[in-house]
């Protein structure tokens, strides 16, 4: 797993941490708060490279047993995790939810802009970050360079959801359904190419 594919992970797992940061850009009324962007970003993308690694501790424990089956098993997380990615796309459409209630909003609209509740954020980091969890796991089968893959992971993640928070407050939340779609299809791209490599089925 080279360094395209490790960037292109990064950005398929970072499009929920994005679509949160839209939500989060769509309170900031007032102006961006560069503070909070940076505080948003941080918790994001710390969170998302320690998960993967958490993951390849844990599937270094087991690869030894595993090993003749890590390409399906690479495959079928990552496929997994894509396809429920664009599974809450589809119902997010389907119930027509509100464009912030993905950022459990309780702030009123006057004081968004003056307070972060950071607990909030790192609770939404969490659980933005659990797709890496498994993700991590099939970097151990594929023995991925861990710093590398999760430095890659964690500033694409940086980077996005800062992104994330100005085009919120920019656009609004027009992109944040677009943006988990493409994030799941890219997964599902990546699996598949693995599994086709282990298979040596591709053509170059």
């Amino acid at each position: 797993m080279g360094f395209i594919e490790i960037f292109l992970t990064g950005v398929g797992l970072s499009m929920d941490a994005f679509a949160v940061s839209i939500c989060r850009g769509l309170q900031m009324r007032r102006g961006v708060n560069w503070r909070h962007l940076l505080i948003i970003a941080a918790f994001f993308g710390g969170f998302q490279a320690l998960m993967p690694a958490i993951g390849y501790l844990l599937g270094s424990q087991f690869k030894d047993y595993i090993v003749a089956i890590d390409h399906w098993i690479a495959f079928a997380l990552l496929a997994f995790i894509g396809g429920k990615m664009i599974y809450d796309v589809v119902c997010d459409i389907r119930e027509q939810k509100d464009a912030c209630e993905c950022c459990g909003k309780q702030q009123n609209e006057d004081t968004a802009d003056d307070h972060l509740d950071v607990r909030q954020i790192a609770l939404m980091a969490v659980a933005t970050s659990i797709d890496a969890l498994a993700v991590g796991i099939t970097f151990a089968f594929l023995q991925v360079n861990l710093l590398l893959a999760v430095t890659i992971i964690g500033v694409t993640t940086f980077a996005l959801c800062a992104l994330g928070v100005l085009v919120g407050h920019k656009f609004g939340a027009r992109f944040k359904n677009k943006a988990s779609l493409a994030g799941g299809i890219v997964l599902i791209l990546i699996g598949t190419k693995i599994l086709l490599e282990h298979l040596e089925l591709l053509p170059f």
